[in-house]
């Protein structure tokens, strides 16, 4: 699969440098090899097709275009064929212990409550755990958790780490990981919602199922009966499989307060809510700064401080679509491409000047909104 995904990735950003796209191509096929995103897929075939119709460009840029297609092809061919092949893959052991389980949890930048939260909801269950196995009274709490904040801001992350450590801890048979959005679970027609939503809940049993935006079930509740048909199912399969499966249902705040409020039933299904903050301007920097260490690269001073003076104007003037960790990802994938961009023209090239990122390379694209 990393085949393809590179593939994929280095004939976006050869279509970029040859159509001065400015790092927009580039950053596409990263959505698209990150998240599978729909919209990003859409958007990078209009970008194809605008250079393939286009007279002003040469055969070899059209070129470029058709292999770019090819290869976005080839990308989602082999993980549709490896989906058809193997639905029921075990997934992967993960062998590492829970002290670097938790040693990666605490890693993550900022998230200091979130931590805080899923360490006493560790030691909790630990110690019920071990309660019922002495033949003592222990609660039978559920296990599923609802994770409220804005974009960005490692909701994915943690839920990945929690169901690691609750297989670590003995609370989860494989400690695996299923994300789904409301096209997983809502089926076209009547009837067959309950089956979509069954065959879900069973390839995540043992593990976690993590719902994104999961108020969108619901969205449009009064005129929506697949939504409702969904609910239902899921409703009745956090309870029967509360003892081998965590359910993390995450969004934004404000819809995700209203989906629990509008359902009783469902809220009383969850005990842990944990709110994600949005990222400091100082935790942005640390977020970039660690891409770029782990990528081999590094910011000169005047970089530093002219990205760090950006990132308190987002901040301060941020709204709900602020995109916190996402943000950090489209500057550093900017700085890259215009790093690339500047070094590939200078002669005798050195080691420093391949890893070196400079004011200049974020001024190409940020100068105006610095």
């Amino acid at each position: 699969m990393d085949k393809y995904k590179q593939t994929l990735i280095n004939n976006a950003s050869k279509l970029d440098a040859i159509t001065d796209a400015c790092g927009e191509i580039t950053k596409l096929a990263s959505l698209i090899v990150e998240d599978n995103s729909k919209s990003a897929t859409i958007s990078l075939l209009k970008k194809i097709s605008e250079v393939v119709d286009n007279p002003k460009y040469k055969t070899e840029v059209k070129r470029v275009a058709q292999f770019l297609n090819s290869s976005l092809i080839e990308y989602y061919g082999y993980s549709t064929l490896q989906g058809i092949c193997k639905p029921d893959t075990v997934p992967t052991e993960d062998t590492r212990t829970l002290q670097e389980l938790l040693d990666e949890l605490n890693a993550l930048v900022g998230l200091d409550t979130v931590k805080d939260k899923v360490h006493d909801l560790i030691v909790y269950q630990k110690v019920q755990k071990l309660r019922r196995e002495n033949n003592l009274h222990a609660s039978k709490n559920t296990l599923h958790l609802a994770f409220e904040g804005n974009p960005g801001t490692g909701k994915t992350t943690v839920a990945r780490i929690v169901g690691r450590i609750y297989k670590k801890i003995g609370l989860l048979s494989k400690g695996h990981f299923v994300e789904v959005s409301r096209t997983d679970l809502i089926a076209g027609y009547q009837g067959q919602t309950a089956l979509k939503v069954k065959k879900v809940i069973e390839q995540a049993k043992g593990g976690v199922l993590f719902i994104d935006e999961a108020y969108s079930i619901t969205e449009n509740d009064h005129s929506d009966s697949y939504g409702r048909e969904c609910l239902t199912e899921l409703t009745k399969a956090l309870e029967d499989y509360r003892e081998d499966l965590v359910v993390i249902v995450a969004g934004y705040t404000e819809p995700m307060n209203k989906f629990f409020e509008s359902n009783p039933g469902l809220k009383s299904r969850f005990n842990t809510f944990i709110e994600f903050e949005d990222y400091s301007p100082t935790e942005l920097d640390r977020i970039l700064l660690s891409m770029c260490k782990k990528n081999d690269y590094a910011l000169d001073k005047a970089a530093e401080e002219k990205i760090h003076m950006f990132f308190e104007k987002q901040v301060s003037s941020k709204d709900e679509n602020f995109a916190n960790g996402r943000l950090v990802r489209n500057l550093y994938d900017d700085l890259v491409m215009n790093h690339a961009r500047r070094v590939v023209n200078i002669s005798n090239i050195t080691r420093d000047d391949l890893s070196l990122i400079t004011e200049a390379d974020f001024d190409a694209t940020y100068v105006e909104h610095s």
